[in-house]
């Protein structure tokens, strides 16, 4: 039995509660990389199928982008945040959603200012607005949408 403070699990070993670097937090944040890049070729095929057939860039983009969003939630919500799931689905939905919508506004940003602005290429400025996007949301996945019970009964405000 661990030392009070300390927790022991076969995916974490022996760690100070609360350290972020355990085993179990780099596979989950594998698991959460995988999902992304199933993302990036979703929003990405998505954006060049809708943008060569006519559509307007930035509305092709908020389609990608939420196309990949509903993806990748069904992705991390049965894979990577398995063991941390609580509460019904529409409600874990309604969260990521709702805070994925920050990294759709940094997203679009920097695929208009690339495209427009800079003049580089749509499909490269929307890999840049992916890759900017990313720590957010793997940060607010973490922190907001799949939190672990004994962390949300600590915030005020949660149910």
């Amino acid at each position: 039995m661990p030392a009070p403070g300390w927790s022991q699990s076969l995916t974490e070993g022996l760690q100070p509660k609360g350290r972020l670097f355990t085993i179990g937090y780099w596979l989950r944040f594998i698991k959460f990389n995988l999902v992304g890049l199933s993302g990036v070729v979703v929003n990405e095929g998505l954006l060049v199928l809708l943008e060569s057939e006519g559509f307007n860039l930035i509305y092709s983009s908020i389609v990608a982008i939420e196309v990949s969003i509903v993806t990748n939630f069904f992705l991390n919500d049965f894979w990577t945040f398995r063991d941390r799931r609580h509460g019904h689905i529409a409600t874990r939905f309604g969260k990521f959603n709702g805070l994925m919508i920050i990294g759709l506004v940094v997203n679009l940003v920097i695929l208009y200012a690339g495209t427009d602005l800079f003049g580089v290429n749509y499909a490269l400025s929307n890999l840049a607005g992916i890759a900017a996007a990313f720590l957010v949301r793997y940060w607010l996945s973490l922190k907001y949408t799949w939190i672990k019970k004994e962390e949300q009964s600590a915030q005020p405000g949660l149910p």
